[in-house]
């Protein structure tokens, strides 16, 4: 699958869990949780690094600190790294549904998506309700050739993810030159189809590059 590694598109993947991780995070230090929920990749880095390396942090701080630093080490597109944090902040909190999800993102982005499947699936019992999760497990589906399980995962994301998610659907779909509608955020049967379409291929990536749709989804 091409999957277009812009800036944006890489937060929304790996930050749709950012609200929960920030909320998970507010015990943290001042400063240091101030730097490890940075935008800036390294100054992140630095800060939770701090966070985790200080012997007075408890285990649940600890967590969200290796999460966090795993988010910008993904982001970066160091993967190999990133999933060792992850693997750090599921040791203390196994029932972490956002690195979870993360954790399985990561997997497919360092090409290995099958390897993310169990993480995605029990990211999904602890939480049936987000649509970023449910869209990871759809990428995974994808890539192993379950296009039909990739396309029911697609749909109960868009269902569960109103607007705003159909909106990148039917932006990334466009450019895929799949649908040629407006970006109203309207699942339509236009955009199923050209969801079904995308999904039943493993060149297809139903979700956009965000320069291409940073207006359409604001």
């Amino acid at each position: 699958m091409t999957v277009r590694p812009t800036v944006m598109q890489m937060l929304r993947r790996l930050a749709w869990g950012a609200a929960l991780a920030v909320a998970v995070a507010a015990p943290l230090r001042a400063e240091e949780a101030t730097d490890c929920l940075s935008e800036d990749w390294n100054r992140r880095i630095a800060g939770c690094t701090s966070i985790i390396e200080n012997p007075t942090t408890k285990p649940p701080e600890r967590a969200q600190a290796y999460s966090l630093r795993a988010l910008s080490l993904s982001l970066k597109g160091q993967y190999e790294d990133a999933v060792r944090d992850y693997d750090e902040a599921i040791a203390i909190i196994p029932n972490f549904a956002v690195a979870l999800n993360n954790r399985a993102w990561a997997y497919f982005k360092w090409g290995r998506g099958p390897q993310g499947l169990g993480d995605v699936e029990k990211s999904l019992q602890l939480n049936a309700f987000s649509e970023h999760t449910w869209d990871t497990r759809a990428h995974i589906r994808q890539t192993m050739g379950n296009f039909t399980g990739a396309f029911a995962d697609y749909e109960r994301a868009a269902n569960l993810g109103g607007e705003r998610m159909v909106k990148l659907y039917q932006c990334g779909l466009a450019s895929q030159r799949l649908y040629q509608g407006r970006m109203d955020g309207r699942y339509t049967e236009e955009v199923r189809a050209a969801l079904r379409t995308c999904a039943h291929s493993k060149t297809c990536d139903p979700l956009p590059a965000d320069e291409e749709c940073r207006e359409p989804t604001s």
